[in-house]
């Protein structure tokens, strides 16, 4: 396949897996599950689907085995609706940046807790500003 059929395929399989798992699987694990990004091999054989899973380890590790208990559904499905020679088979990986956005969001969190506390003590005569 040529640049161009495999970024609208890869564009075409994202936005179909994103009204599946965000609208049609019953499953409780993929609540916190957001398709980032899709990649289409050339051959058409294979699509890395990068996922962002809030919440803690072992919420995107549940969250990794109910994509992958559904895989199959969902190539099943992708079949149905999209015309192609080919349905890839679906790989399943947890984008890295969300662990980087969720420490961003614990060492913001501190630094509003630190700074509250700094806004309540009252200066006195040894402090300098």
């Amino acid at each position: 396949m040529d640049e161009r059929r495999i970024r609208r395929v890869s564009e075409a399989v994202r936005e179909e897996l994103i009204e599946l798992i965000g609208f049609e699987m019953a499953d409780p694990r993929l609540l916190p599950v957001e398709v980032n990004h899709v990649h289409v091999s050339p051959d058409g054989r294979h699509a890395h689907v990068v996922v962002g899973i809030r919440g803690d380890e072992k919420v995107q590790a549940e969250a990794l085995a109910g994509l992958e208990h559904g895989k199959h559904y969902l190539r099943h499905e992708l079949a149905r609706r999209l015309s192609l020679r080919r349905v890839p088979e679906l790989h399943f990986e947890a984008d890295a940046g969300g662990e980087l956005e969720n420490r961003i969001e614990r060492l913001l969190h501190r630094a509003r807790k630190t700074r509250g506390q700094d806004e309540n003590r009252r200066p006195n005569e040894t402090d300098v500003w």
